[in-house]
């Protein structure tokens, strides 16, 4: 608060600065982050000053009293500065202390142009939250399968009392993938669990692989699946 008096009406904590008041996992900077929407000179020692007269009333708003960015401002700010494991931090502490979630900032983004951060942040949910339709996914992942010498598998089959999306009955071996959302409900999350523990208990081997991995790291699931079905080959001899 100090910070913000210093720099008179208008300025607002900012940046680093306030993603340590929301909590959201930034580490803090060497020196107090603040916005001024004036372009005025002012200079404070000890104060990060970024004069942007473009902030607009909304992307503000007061915590614990102190003038700061909204939360959706603030990782719209720091998004250009993090590597992508950095902003899904972010975005995750937002979401956990429900000062945003992905689909509300995702709604945020198609309403902004031109600062750096949102096609950084844009880019990022989109990737986590498309989907591959049935057929694209097939498309993409059983030439991968082939390619590490796993034969055709049987797809949408029911095993153990659940749908699955490809497997191998001769290696006891199932992969699921996952889509569709950023995170997945309390209810999916413990459907997911009991699917995983019946196939265990069956004695099945199950990988899971997100969507977002078969079609943009496909070298990943090809090393990863090669190396679980030589496993199993030597097992099943």
């Amino acid at each position: 608060m100090a910070a913000v008096l210093a720099c008179g009406p208008g300025a607002v904590l900012s940046h680093s600065s306030a993603a340590a008041l929301w909590q959201i996992g930034f580490e803090q900077r060497s020196g107090i982050e603040l916005s001024l929407p004036s372009p005025s000179r002012r200079r404070r020692p000890g104060l990060r000053i970024h004069r942007r007269p473009s902030l607009r009333e909304h992307d503000v708003t007061d915590e614990y009293g102190i003038p700061v960015t909204t939360p959706i401002q603030t990782l719209i700010d720091l998004a250009p500065r993090l590597d992508r494991p950095g902003v899904e931090r972010m975005i995750n502490e937002a979401d956990k202390y429900n000062l945003t979630n992905p689909p509300q900032l995702r709604q945020a983004l198609d309403e902004r142009t031109g600062e750096p951060g949102v096609a950084r942040l844009r880019q990022i949910l989109d990737r986590r939250t498309f989907r591959l339709t049935k057929e694209e996914l097939e498309r993409r992942f059983l030439p991968l399968a082939r390619k590490v010498g796993l034969p055709v598998p049987l797809t949408g089959q029911w095993v153990n009392g659940f749908e699955v999306d490809f497997f191998w009955p001769d290696l006891g071996l199932v992969v699921e993938t996952d889509g569709l959302r950023y995170h997945r409900t309390p209810a999916e999350q413990a459907r997911d669990r009991l699917r995983d523990q019946a196939h265990t208990a069956a004695g099945l081997i199950q990988l899971r692989f997100t969507h977002e991995q078969v079609r943009y790291e496909p070298e990943y699931v090809a090393r990863i699946l090669a190396q679980t079905a030589s496993r199993l080959a030597i097992s099943t001899k």
